[in-house]
Protein backbone atom coordinates (compact mmCIF):
# COMPACT_ATOMS: atom_id res chain seq x y z
CA UNK A 1 0.00 0.00 0.00
CA UNK A 2 2.73 2.45 0.96
CA UNK A 3 4.60 1.65 -2.24
CA UNK A 4 1.53 2.49 -4.35
CA UNK A 5 1.06 5.80 -2.48
CA UNK A 6 4.70 6.72 -3.06
CA UNK A 7 4.44 5.81 -6.73
CA UNK A 8 1.26 7.93 -7.09
CA UNK A 9 3.01 10.93 -5.49
CA UNK A 10 6.00 10.58 -7.85
CA UNK A 11 3.62 10.33 -10.79
CA UNK A 12 1.89 13.59 -9.81
CA UNK A 13 5.29 15.28 -9.61
CA UNK A 14 6.19 14.00 -13.06
CA UNK A 15 8.96 11.76 -11.72
CA UNK A 16 7.32 8.44 -12.51
CA UNK A 17 5.25 6.98 -15.33
CA UNK A 18 3.12 5.07 -12.83
CA UNK A 19 4.05 1.66 -14.24
CA UNK A 20 5.84 -1.09 -12.34
CA UNK A 21 8.46 -3.30 -13.90
CA UNK A 22 7.68 -6.98 -14.04
CA UNK A 23 9.81 -9.20 -11.83
CA UNK A 24 11.12 -12.68 -12.51
CA UNK A 25 10.61 -15.48 -9.98
CA UNK A 26 8.46 -13.65 -7.47
CA UNK A 27 7.70 -15.44 -4.20
CA UNK A 28 10.42 -15.90 -1.60
CA UNK A 29 8.37 -18.60 0.19
CA UNK A 30 8.34 -20.85 -2.86
CA UNK A 31 12.09 -20.42 -3.36
CA UNK A 32 12.64 -21.22 0.32
CA UNK A 33 10.59 -24.38 0.07
CA UNK A 34 12.59 -25.57 -2.94
CA UNK A 35 15.86 -25.47 -1.00
CA UNK A 36 14.92 -25.92 2.66
CA UNK A 37 16.08 -29.20 4.30
CA UNK A 38 12.62 -29.66 5.82
CA UNK A 39 11.22 -29.95 2.29
CA UNK A 40 13.74 -32.69 1.51
CA UNK A 41 12.84 -34.65 4.64
CA UNK A 42 9.14 -34.22 3.93
CA UNK A 43 9.49 -35.54 0.37
CA UNK A 44 11.30 -38.67 1.57
CA UNK A 45 8.81 -39.28 4.39
CA UNK A 46 5.86 -39.08 2.01
CA UNK A 47 7.61 -41.40 -0.42
CA UNK A 48 8.33 -44.07 2.17
CA UNK A 49 4.77 -43.89 3.50
CA UNK A 50 3.58 -44.40 -0.08
CA UNK A 51 5.87 -47.42 -0.47
CA UNK A 52 4.37 -48.93 2.69
CA UNK A 53 0.86 -48.47 1.28
CA UNK A 54 1.86 -50.10 -2.03
CA UNK A 55 3.42 -53.02 -0.16
CA UNK A 56 0.11 -53.51 1.61
CA UNK A 57 -1.82 -53.32 -1.68
CA UNK A 58 0.60 -55.80 -3.24
CA UNK A 59 -0.50 -58.43 -0.74
CA UNK A 60 -4.15 -58.03 -1.77
CA UNK A 61 -3.80 -58.78 -5.48
CA UNK A 62 -4.06 -62.51 -4.85
CA UNK A 63 -5.63 -64.54 -2.09
CA UNK A 64 -3.34 -66.35 0.32
CA UNK A 65 -0.36 -63.99 0.10
CA UNK A 66 1.44 -63.30 3.41
CA UNK A 67 0.76 -59.98 5.11
CA UNK A 68 3.39 -57.25 5.41
CA UNK A 69 5.58 -57.95 8.45
CA UNK A 70 8.27 -55.98 10.26
CA UNK A 71 10.82 -58.01 8.30
CA UNK A 72 9.44 -56.61 5.01
CA UNK A 73 9.51 -53.10 6.44
CA UNK A 74 13.11 -53.63 7.54
CA UNK A 75 14.01 -54.64 3.98
CA UNK A 76 12.31 -51.50 2.67
CA UNK A 77 14.12 -49.31 5.22
CA UNK A 78 17.51 -50.75 4.18
CA UNK A 79 16.79 -50.10 0.50
CA UNK A 80 15.50 -46.60 1.37
CA UNK A 81 18.68 -45.80 3.29
CA UNK A 82 20.79 -46.91 0.32
CA UNK A 83 18.64 -44.74 -1.94
CA UNK A 84 19.10 -41.61 0.18
CA UNK A 85 22.88 -42.13 0.43
CA UNK A 86 23.13 -42.74 -3.32
CA UNK A 87 21.21 -39.55 -4.09
CA UNK A 88 23.12 -37.35 -1.63
CA UNK A 89 26.57 -38.63 -2.57
CA UNK A 90 26.41 -39.25 -6.32
CA UNK A 91 23.49 -37.21 -7.67
CA UNK A 92 23.52 -34.11 -5.50
CA UNK A 93 24.24 -31.77 -8.43
CA UNK A 94 21.60 -33.32 -10.69
CA UNK A 95 18.92 -33.40 -7.97
CA UNK A 96 19.62 -29.80 -7.03
CA UNK A 97 16.41 -28.81 -5.25
CA UNK A 98 13.31 -30.26 -3.65
CA UNK A 99 11.25 -29.78 -6.81
CA UNK A 100 13.52 -32.12 -8.78
CA UNK A 101 13.63 -34.56 -5.83
CA UNK A 102 9.84 -34.60 -5.70
CA UNK A 103 9.74 -35.33 -9.44
CA UNK A 104 12.15 -38.27 -9.05
CA UNK A 105 10.41 -39.80 -6.04
CA UNK A 106 6.95 -39.14 -7.50
CA UNK A 107 7.89 -40.87 -10.76
CA UNK A 108 9.21 -43.95 -8.93
CA UNK A 109 6.06 -44.07 -6.80
CA UNK A 110 3.81 -43.69 -9.88
CA UNK A 111 5.80 -46.43 -11.63
CA UNK A 112 5.24 -48.84 -8.73
CA UNK A 113 1.57 -47.87 -8.48
CA UNK A 114 1.08 -48.70 -12.18
CA UNK A 115 2.84 -52.03 -11.63
CA UNK A 116 0.49 -52.91 -8.76
CA UNK A 117 -2.55 -51.81 -10.77
CA UNK A 118 -1.46 -53.85 -13.78
CA UNK A 119 -0.68 -56.84 -11.59
CA UNK A 120 -4.08 -56.67 -9.93
CA UNK A 121 -5.89 -56.57 -13.26
CA UNK A 122 -3.79 -59.39 -14.70
CA UNK A 123 -4.84 -61.86 -11.98
CA UNK A 124 -8.36 -61.84 -13.39
CA UNK A 125 -6.84 -63.23 -16.61
CA UNK A 126 -5.72 -66.77 -17.17
CA UNK A 127 -2.06 -65.85 -17.54
CA UNK A 128 0.87 -67.65 -16.07
CA UNK A 129 3.01 -65.93 -13.43
CA UNK A 130 5.95 -65.66 -15.86
CA UNK A 131 3.88 -63.75 -18.40
CA UNK A 132 2.42 -61.54 -15.65
CA UNK A 133 5.96 -60.51 -14.67
CA UNK A 134 6.94 -59.59 -18.24
CA UNK A 135 3.90 -57.52 -19.29
CA UNK A 136 4.28 -55.06 -16.39
CA UNK A 137 5.37 -51.48 -17.41
CA UNK A 138 8.93 -51.90 -16.18
CA UNK A 139 10.29 -49.15 -18.48
CA UNK A 140 7.81 -46.40 -17.50
CA UNK A 141 9.69 -44.71 -14.65
CA UNK A 142 13.18 -45.05 -16.19
CA UNK A 143 11.92 -43.61 -19.50
CA UNK A 144 10.29 -40.59 -17.83
CA UNK A 145 13.30 -39.75 -15.65
CA UNK A 146 15.82 -40.35 -18.42
CA UNK A 147 14.07 -38.06 -20.90
CA UNK A 148 13.39 -35.25 -18.42
CA UNK A 149 16.46 -35.31 -16.17
CA UNK A 150 19.06 -37.34 -18.02
CA UNK A 151 20.18 -40.93 -18.21
CA UNK A 152 22.03 -40.87 -14.87
CA UNK A 153 18.77 -40.12 -13.09
CA UNK A 154 17.05 -42.66 -15.35
CA UNK A 155 19.40 -45.41 -14.16
CA UNK A 156 18.84 -44.28 -10.55
CA UNK A 157 15.10 -44.68 -11.07
CA UNK A 158 15.50 -48.07 -12.77
CA UNK A 159 17.60 -49.46 -9.89
CA UNK A 160 15.32 -48.43 -7.04
CA UNK A 161 12.07 -49.09 -8.91
CA UNK A 162 13.39 -52.65 -9.32
CA UNK A 163 14.46 -53.07 -5.68
CA UNK A 164 11.26 -51.64 -4.21
CA UNK A 165 9.22 -53.54 -6.83
CA UNK A 166 10.51 -56.85 -5.48
CA UNK A 167 8.98 -55.96 -2.09
CA UNK A 168 5.74 -54.62 -3.56
CA UNK A 169 5.08 -57.45 -6.03
CA UNK A 170 5.49 -60.39 -3.66
CA UNK A 171 3.07 -62.44 -5.76
CA UNK A 172 5.83 -62.79 -8.38
CA UNK A 173 9.05 -64.71 -7.89
CA UNK A 174 11.70 -62.26 -6.66
CA UNK A 175 14.44 -63.43 -9.11
CA UNK A 176 12.01 -63.26 -12.05
CA UNK A 177 10.83 -59.76 -11.17
CA UNK A 178 14.37 -58.54 -10.41
CA UNK A 179 15.82 -59.77 -13.70
CA UNK A 180 12.87 -58.64 -15.85
CA UNK A 181 12.58 -55.16 -14.32
CA UNK A 182 16.33 -54.54 -14.53
CA UNK A 183 16.52 -55.72 -18.16
CA UNK A 184 13.59 -53.66 -19.47
CA UNK A 185 14.28 -50.61 -17.29
CA UNK A 186 17.91 -50.36 -18.33
CA UNK A 187 16.95 -50.99 -21.96
CA UNK A 188 14.58 -48.01 -21.79
CA UNK A 189 17.35 -45.77 -20.44
CA UNK A 190 19.72 -46.94 -23.17
CA UNK A 191 17.24 -45.93 -25.88
CA UNK A 192 16.67 -42.37 -24.65
CA UNK A 193 19.88 -40.75 -25.86
CA UNK A 194 19.20 -37.52 -27.79
CA UNK A 195 15.41 -37.75 -27.74
CA UNK A 196 14.44 -34.67 -29.78
CA UNK A 197 11.17 -35.87 -31.26
CA UNK A 198 8.17 -37.37 -29.48
CA UNK A 199 8.04 -40.22 -31.98
CA UNK A 200 11.42 -41.35 -30.61
CA UNK A 201 9.61 -42.28 -27.39
CA UNK A 202 7.22 -44.48 -29.33
CA UNK A 203 10.19 -46.10 -31.07
CA UNK A 204 11.89 -46.60 -27.69
CA UNK A 205 8.71 -48.30 -26.45
CA UNK A 206 8.69 -50.49 -29.56
CA UNK A 207 12.28 -51.60 -28.99
CA UNK A 208 11.57 -52.27 -25.30
CA UNK A 209 8.61 -54.40 -26.42
CA UNK A 210 10.80 -56.35 -28.84
CA UNK A 211 13.33 -57.02 -26.09
CA UNK A 212 10.50 -58.09 -23.77
CA UNK A 213 9.09 -60.35 -26.48
CA UNK A 214 12.42 -62.12 -27.02
CA UNK A 215 13.02 -62.37 -23.27
CA UNK A 216 9.52 -63.81 -22.80
CA UNK A 217 10.25 -66.65 -25.18
CA UNK A 218 13.60 -67.41 -23.54
CA UNK A 219 12.22 -67.16 -20.00
CA UNK A 220 9.27 -69.43 -20.70
CA UNK A 221 11.61 -71.94 -22.32
CA UNK A 222 14.10 -71.82 -19.46
CA UNK A 223 11.32 -72.16 -16.87
CA UNK A 224 9.87 -75.15 -18.76
CA UNK A 225 6.41 -73.59 -19.08
CA UNK A 226 6.51 -72.65 -22.76
CA UNK A 227 3.94 -75.30 -23.63
CA UNK A 228 1.54 -74.10 -20.93
CA UNK A 229 1.19 -70.57 -22.40
CA UNK A 230 -0.44 -69.58 -25.66
CA UNK A 231 2.17 -68.49 -28.20
CA UNK A 232 0.21 -65.42 -29.28
CA UNK A 233 -0.07 -64.03 -25.76
CA UNK A 234 3.53 -64.93 -24.97
CA UNK A 235 4.77 -62.85 -27.93
CA UNK A 236 2.15 -60.16 -28.50
CA UNK A 237 1.41 -58.99 -24.95
CA UNK A 238 4.99 -57.97 -24.05
CA UNK A 239 5.30 -56.12 -27.39
CA UNK A 240 2.03 -54.22 -26.87
CA UNK A 241 3.01 -53.40 -23.27
CA UNK A 242 6.26 -51.82 -24.43
CA UNK A 243 4.57 -49.73 -27.15
CA UNK A 244 1.84 -48.52 -24.77
CA UNK A 245 4.51 -47.55 -22.25
CA UNK A 246 6.27 -45.37 -24.84
CA UNK A 247 2.97 -43.71 -25.85
CA UNK A 248 2.05 -43.07 -22.21
CA UNK A 249 5.43 -41.45 -21.49
CA UNK A 250 5.12 -39.18 -24.55
CA UNK A 251 1.66 -38.04 -23.49
CA UNK A 252 2.66 -37.46 -19.86
CA UNK A 253 5.80 -35.41 -20.54
CA UNK A 254 4.07 -32.03 -21.20
CA UNK A 255 2.13 -32.38 -17.93
CA UNK A 256 5.25 -33.11 -15.90
CA UNK A 257 7.17 -30.27 -17.56
CA UNK A 258 4.39 -27.82 -16.72
CA UNK A 259 3.95 -28.97 -13.11
CA UNK A 260 7.64 -29.21 -12.17
CA UNK A 261 8.99 -26.40 -14.35
CA UNK A 262 11.46 -28.54 -16.31
CA UNK A 263 12.07 -28.55 -20.05
CA UNK A 264 13.17 -31.48 -22.21
CA UNK A 265 15.07 -31.32 -25.48
CA UNK A 266 11.80 -32.05 -27.26
CA UNK A 267 10.25 -28.89 -25.85
CA UNK A 268 13.39 -26.81 -26.48
CA UNK A 269 13.20 -27.68 -30.16
CA UNK A 270 9.54 -26.67 -30.19
CA UNK A 271 10.42 -23.37 -28.49
CA UNK A 272 13.17 -22.63 -31.04
CA UNK A 273 10.68 -21.39 -33.62
CA UNK A 274 12.00 -18.30 -35.42
CA UNK A 275 8.41 -17.37 -36.27
CA UNK A 276 7.80 -16.42 -32.64
CA UNK A 277 6.35 -12.86 -32.49
CA UNK A 278 9.42 -11.53 -30.66
CA UNK A 279 11.81 -13.02 -33.20
CA UNK A 280 9.75 -11.63 -36.06
CA UNK A 281 9.84 -8.19 -34.45
CA UNK A 282 13.60 -8.53 -33.93
CA UNK A 283 14.18 -9.41 -37.60
CA UNK A 284 12.21 -6.34 -38.76
CA UNK A 285 12.95 -3.69 -36.13
CA UNK A 286 16.51 -4.69 -35.18
CA UNK A 287 17.96 -6.80 -38.04
CA UNK A 288 21.52 -6.38 -36.77
CA UNK A 289 20.58 -7.76 -33.36
CA UNK A 290 18.65 -10.58 -35.03
CA UNK A 291 21.71 -11.67 -37.01
CA UNK A 292 23.89 -11.29 -33.91
CA UNK A 293 21.52 -13.60 -31.98
CA UNK A 294 21.66 -16.26 -34.69
CA UNK A 295 25.47 -16.27 -34.65
CA UNK A 296 25.54 -16.42 -30.83
CA UNK A 297 23.15 -19.38 -31.04
CA UNK A 298 25.51 -21.22 -33.39
CA UNK A 299 28.53 -20.48 -31.21
CA UNK A 300 26.88 -21.50 -27.95
CA UNK A 301 25.24 -24.63 -29.34
CA UNK A 302 28.54 -25.97 -30.70
CA UNK A 303 30.34 -25.17 -27.43
CA UNK A 304 27.61 -26.81 -25.31
CA UNK A 305 27.90 -30.02 -27.31
CA UNK A 306 31.63 -30.11 -26.63
CA UNK A 307 31.22 -30.08 -22.83
CA UNK A 308 28.01 -32.11 -22.57
CA UNK A 309 25.70 -29.20 -21.67
CA UNK A 310 22.24 -28.73 -23.16
CA UNK A 311 22.87 -27.65 -26.75
CA UNK A 312 19.17 -27.21 -27.53
CA UNK A 313 18.70 -24.96 -24.52
CA UNK A 314 21.70 -22.84 -25.51
CA UNK A 315 20.38 -22.32 -29.03
CA UNK A 316 16.88 -21.28 -27.96
CA UNK A 317 18.03 -19.03 -25.11
CA UNK A 318 20.57 -17.35 -27.41
CA UNK A 319 17.77 -16.50 -29.84
CA UNK A 320 15.99 -14.45 -27.17
CA UNK A 321 18.87 -13.15 -25.03
CA UNK A 322 18.88 -9.64 -26.59
CA UNK A 323 15.15 -9.06 -27.13
CA UNK A 324 15.39 -6.10 -24.73
CA UNK A 325 17.07 -4.13 -27.52
CA UNK A 326 13.67 -3.88 -29.19
CA UNK A 327 12.90 -0.96 -26.87
CA UNK A 328 15.62 1.27 -28.39
CA UNK A 329 17.23 -0.65 -31.26
CA UNK A 330 18.86 2.42 -32.83
CA UNK A 331 21.10 2.91 -29.77
CA UNK A 332 23.00 -0.34 -30.40
CA UNK A 333 25.81 -0.34 -32.91
CA UNK A 334 24.64 -3.34 -34.91
CA UNK A 335 21.42 -1.46 -35.76
CA UNK A 336 22.86 2.05 -35.83
CA UNK A 337 22.89 4.37 -38.82
CA UNK A 338 26.58 5.31 -39.32
CA UNK A 339 25.56 8.83 -40.32
CA UNK A 340 23.55 9.51 -37.15
CA UNK A 341 24.88 8.29 -33.82
CA UNK A 342 22.29 8.97 -31.07
CA UNK A 343 24.97 8.69 -28.39
CA UNK A 344 26.52 11.94 -29.62
CA UNK A 345 23.72 13.82 -27.86
CA UNK A 346 24.00 11.89 -24.55
CA UNK A 347 26.40 11.94 -21.66
CA UNK A 348 28.42 8.75 -21.10
CA UNK A 349 26.35 7.96 -18.02
CA UNK A 350 23.07 8.29 -19.89
CA UNK A 351 24.42 6.23 -22.80
CA UNK A 352 25.44 3.49 -20.36
CA UNK A 353 22.00 3.51 -18.74
CA UNK A 354 20.32 3.10 -22.13
CA UNK A 355 22.60 0.19 -23.05
CA UNK A 356 22.30 -1.49 -19.64
CA UNK A 357 18.49 -1.15 -19.61
CA UNK A 358 18.11 -3.71 -22.39
CA UNK A 359 18.50 -6.47 -19.80
CA UNK A 360 15.49 -5.38 -17.73
CA UNK A 361 13.53 -4.53 -20.86
CA UNK A 362 14.23 -8.05 -22.12
CA UNK A 363 12.93 -9.58 -18.88
CA UNK A 364 9.77 -7.45 -19.22
CA UNK A 365 9.14 -8.71 -22.76
CA UNK A 366 9.93 -12.32 -21.84
CA UNK A 367 7.48 -12.35 -18.93
CA UNK A 368 4.83 -10.61 -21.02
CA UNK A 369 5.13 -13.30 -23.73
CA UNK A 370 5.29 -16.19 -21.19
CA UNK A 371 8.72 -17.38 -22.27
CA UNK A 372 10.40 -20.30 -20.52
CA UNK A 373 11.90 -19.43 -17.12
CA UNK A 374 15.35 -20.58 -18.26
CA UNK A 375 15.22 -18.07 -21.14
CA UNK A 376 14.44 -15.31 -18.63
CA UNK A 377 17.37 -16.48 -16.47
CA UNK A 378 19.72 -16.19 -19.46
CA UNK A 379 18.42 -12.71 -20.33
CA UNK A 380 19.16 -11.60 -16.77
CA UNK A 381 22.56 -13.25 -16.56
CA UNK A 382 24.13 -12.92 -20.02
CA UNK A 383 25.98 -9.72 -19.01
CA UNK A 384 26.34 -10.61 -15.33
CA UNK A 385 27.38 -7.50 -13.43
CA UNK A 386 30.10 -6.63 -15.93
CA UNK A 387 31.22 -3.09 -16.66
CA UNK A 388 30.11 -1.09 -19.70
CA UNK A 389 33.76 -0.28 -20.26
CA UNK A 390 33.51 1.98 -23.30
CA UNK A 391 31.24 4.55 -21.64
CA UNK A 392 32.98 4.22 -18.28
CA UNK A 393 36.31 5.01 -19.91
CA UNK A 394 34.71 7.93 -21.72
CA UNK A 395 33.29 9.29 -18.46
CA UNK A 396 36.73 9.03 -16.81
CA UNK A 397 38.30 10.92 -19.71
CA UNK A 398 35.67 13.67 -19.50
CA UNK A 399 36.25 13.97 -15.75
CA UNK A 400 40.00 14.26 -16.30
CA UNK A 401 39.42 16.96 -18.94
CA UNK A 402 37.21 19.02 -16.60
CA UNK A 403 39.78 18.67 -13.79
CA UNK A 404 42.43 19.99 -16.17
CA UNK A 405 40.22 22.97 -17.00
CA UNK A 406 39.64 23.62 -13.29
CA UNK A 407 43.37 23.72 -12.69
CA UNK A 408 43.72 26.15 -15.61
CA UNK A 409 41.02 28.36 -14.10
CA UNK A 410 38.63 27.80 -17.01
CA UNK A 411 36.01 25.82 -15.07
CA UNK A 412 34.60 25.50 -11.56
CA UNK A 413 35.02 22.59 -9.22
CA UNK A 414 31.25 22.07 -9.20
CA UNK A 415 31.48 21.18 -12.88
CA UNK A 416 33.56 18.07 -12.16
CA UNK A 417 31.25 15.04 -12.77
CA UNK A 418 31.04 12.25 -10.22
CA UNK A 419 31.97 8.94 -11.85
CA UNK A 420 31.08 5.74 -9.99
CA UNK A 421 31.96 2.34 -11.41
CA UNK A 422 28.74 0.86 -10.03
CA UNK A 423 26.70 3.19 -12.24
CA UNK A 424 28.27 1.64 -15.33
CA UNK A 425 27.75 -1.99 -14.30
CA UNK A 426 24.94 -4.29 -15.40
CA UNK A 427 22.49 -5.32 -12.66
CA UNK A 428 23.34 -9.03 -12.78
CA UNK A 429 23.21 -11.65 -11.46
CA UNK A 430 26.29 -13.38 -12.77
CA UNK A 431 25.80 -16.58 -14.80
CA UNK A 432 24.48 -19.30 -12.48
CA UNK A 433 24.69 -22.37 -14.74
CA UNK A 434 26.81 -23.64 -17.60
CA UNK A 435 24.48 -22.76 -20.44
CA UNK A 436 24.11 -19.18 -19.22
CA UNK A 437 27.90 -18.78 -18.96
CA UNK A 438 28.41 -20.20 -22.47
CA UNK A 439 25.91 -17.73 -23.95
CA UNK A 440 27.51 -14.88 -22.01
CA UNK A 441 30.94 -15.70 -23.45
CA UNK A 442 29.55 -16.31 -26.95
CA UNK A 443 27.80 -12.93 -26.86
CA UNK A 444 31.04 -11.12 -26.03
CA UNK A 445 33.11 -13.13 -28.52
CA UNK A 446 30.72 -12.57 -31.41
CA UNK A 447 30.55 -8.83 -30.75
CA UNK A 448 34.32 -8.47 -30.49
CA UNK A 449 34.92 -10.54 -33.64
CA UNK A 450 33.28 -7.76 -35.67
CA UNK A 451 36.17 -5.44 -34.78
CA UNK A 452 38.86 -7.72 -36.24
CA UNK A 453 40.43 -6.18 -39.35
CA UNK A 454 41.66 -9.29 -41.14
CA UNK A 455 40.58 -12.29 -39.05
CA UNK A 456 42.76 -15.37 -39.04
CA UNK A 457 43.19 -18.29 -36.66
CA UNK A 458 45.85 -16.57 -34.54
CA UNK A 459 43.92 -13.32 -34.12
CA UNK A 460 40.65 -15.09 -33.35
CA UNK A 461 42.26 -17.33 -30.71
CA UNK A 462 44.02 -14.37 -29.10
CA UNK A 463 40.77 -12.38 -28.99
CA UNK A 464 38.88 -15.28 -27.39
CA UNK A 465 41.62 -15.86 -24.81
CA UNK A 466 41.58 -12.17 -23.86
CA UNK A 467 37.80 -12.08 -23.44
CA UNK A 468 37.62 -15.25 -21.34
CA UNK A 469 40.56 -14.14 -19.20
CA UNK A 470 38.96 -10.73 -18.63
CA UNK A 471 35.65 -12.35 -17.61
CA UNK A 472 37.45 -14.62 -15.19
CA UNK A 473 39.44 -11.76 -13.66
CA UNK A 474 36.23 -9.76 -13.22
CA UNK A 475 34.61 -12.70 -11.41
CA UNK A 476 31.86 -13.21 -13.96
CA UNK A 477 32.36 -17.00 -14.01
CA UNK A 478 32.66 -17.49 -10.24
CA UNK A 479 29.07 -18.62 -9.66
CA UNK A 480 28.69 -21.20 -12.44
CA UNK A 481 30.17 -24.70 -12.40
CA UNK A 482 32.39 -24.49 -15.47
CA UNK A 483 35.80 -26.08 -15.01
CA UNK A 484 39.09 -24.95 -16.54
CA UNK A 485 39.07 -27.99 -18.82
CA UNK A 486 35.56 -27.13 -20.03
CA UNK A 487 36.59 -23.51 -20.64
CA UNK A 488 39.43 -24.75 -22.83
CA UNK A 489 36.97 -26.83 -24.89
CA UNK A 490 34.61 -23.85 -25.15
CA UNK A 491 37.39 -21.56 -26.40
CA UNK A 492 38.49 -24.13 -28.97
CA UNK A 493 34.90 -24.52 -30.16
CA UNK A 494 34.44 -20.74 -30.45
CA UNK A 495 37.64 -20.44 -32.48
CA UNK A 496 36.64 -23.26 -34.84
CA UNK A 497 33.13 -21.90 -35.39
CA UNK A 498 34.26 -18.30 -35.90
CA UNK A 499 37.02 -19.32 -38.28
CA UNK A 500 34.55 -21.29 -40.39
CA UNK A 501 32.18 -18.30 -40.51
CA UNK A 502 34.86 -15.67 -41.17
CA UNK A 503 36.93 -17.59 -43.70
CA UNK A 504 38.53 -15.62 -46.50
CA UNK A 505 38.22 -16.27 -50.20
CA UNK A 506 40.90 -16.36 -52.86
CA UNK A 507 41.33 -13.29 -55.02
CA UNK A 508 40.11 -13.68 -58.53
CA UNK A 509 40.18 -11.45 -61.57
CA UNK A 510 36.98 -9.89 -62.77
CA UNK A 511 36.05 -11.11 -66.22
CA UNK A 512 36.03 -8.42 -68.94
CA UNK A 513 34.29 -8.13 -72.21
CA UNK A 514 35.18 -6.21 -75.30
CA UNK A 515 33.29 -4.92 -78.30
CA UNK A 516 33.84 -6.93 -81.49
CA UNK A 517 35.95 -4.13 -83.01
CA UNK A 518 38.14 -3.85 -79.94
CA UNK A 519 38.42 -7.60 -79.74
CA UNK A 520 39.75 -7.74 -83.30
CA UNK A 521 42.43 -5.14 -82.50
CA UNK A 522 43.48 -6.84 -79.27
CA UNK A 523 46.95 -8.45 -79.20
CA UNK A 524 47.14 -12.14 -79.79
CA UNK A 525 48.30 -12.78 -76.22
CA UNK A 526 44.97 -11.51 -74.87
CA UNK A 527 42.79 -13.75 -77.03
CA UNK A 528 42.74 -16.45 -74.36
CA UNK A 529 41.18 -14.12 -71.72
CA UNK A 530 37.47 -14.56 -70.99
CA UNK A 531 35.37 -11.87 -72.66
CA UNK A 532 31.81 -10.76 -72.07
CA UNK A 533 29.53 -8.55 -74.11
CA UNK A 534 28.90 -4.88 -73.21
CA UNK A 535 31.98 -3.76 -71.23
CA UNK A 536 33.72 -0.67 -72.57
CA UNK A 537 36.67 -0.67 -70.15
CA UNK A 538 39.23 -3.42 -70.69
CA UNK A 539 41.34 -1.99 -67.87
CA UNK A 540 38.66 -3.17 -65.44
CA UNK A 541 40.35 -6.57 -65.57
CA UNK A 542 42.84 -5.33 -63.02
CA UNK A 543 40.16 -4.81 -60.37
CA UNK A 544 40.13 -7.40 -57.62
CA UNK A 545 37.16 -8.72 -55.67
CA UNK A 546 38.27 -9.14 -52.07
CA UNK A 547 37.00 -11.52 -49.42
CA UNK A 548 33.87 -10.43 -47.64
CA UNK A 549 35.69 -9.57 -44.39
CA UNK A 550 38.43 -7.36 -45.86
CA UNK A 551 38.17 -3.65 -46.50
CA UNK A 552 35.55 -3.20 -49.28
CA UNK A 553 36.41 0.44 -49.91
CA UNK A 554 38.13 1.04 -53.22
CA UNK A 555 41.75 2.05 -53.27
CA UNK A 556 42.27 5.80 -52.99
CA UNK A 557 39.02 6.39 -51.10
CA UNK A 558 39.49 7.52 -47.51
CA UNK A 559 37.64 5.67 -44.76
CA UNK A 560 34.83 7.58 -43.11
CA UNK A 561 35.97 8.41 -39.56
CA UNK A 562 34.04 6.71 -36.79
CA UNK A 563 31.96 8.97 -34.56
CA UNK A 564 33.61 9.99 -31.32
CA UNK A 565 30.99 8.34 -29.19
CA UNK A 566 30.23 5.33 -31.32
CA UNK A 567 30.49 2.36 -28.96
CA UNK A 568 32.44 -0.73 -29.96
CA UNK A 569 30.56 -3.86 -30.92
CA UNK A 570 31.26 -5.38 -27.52
CA UNK A 571 29.59 -2.48 -25.73
CA UNK A 572 26.17 -3.81 -26.65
Amino acid sequence: MFESIRRARLQREGLSCGKTRRKHQEGDLLDEMRTHPAGTVGAYVLFFIGIGVLMRLGTLVEAGLPAVTWLHLLYAAAIGFAMVVHERVVLRQEICDNGVLLLVLGTIFTHLALVVLMLDSSFSQSWGKTLKAIVLPHAFGPLVLSVILGRRIGLFGAVYATLFGVLVCISISAPTYLATSALLGFTGVLLTKHVRRRNRLIMAGLYVGLVAMAYSLLLHEAAGVIMEEKAGRMVLYPLVSGILTGIAVGGLLPVLESVFGVTTDVSWLELGDLNHPLMRRLSIEAPGTYHHSLVVANLSEAAAEKIGASASMCRVCAYFHDIGKLSKPEYFIENMDPAANPHDDLTPRMSALVIIAHVKDGVDLAIKHNLNSRIIDVIEQHHGNSLAWFFYRQAIDQKAEVERLVKAGKAKEDDIPQVSEETFRYPGPRPQFKESAIISLADAVESASRTLDKPNASRIETMIDDIVQARMMDGQLDECDLTIAELAKIKASFAKTLLSMMHGRIKYQKAVEAKPAQQAQAPAREESKPVLVGDDEPEASTKIVEASFTDPIAEGTAKKPRSRKSPPASAA
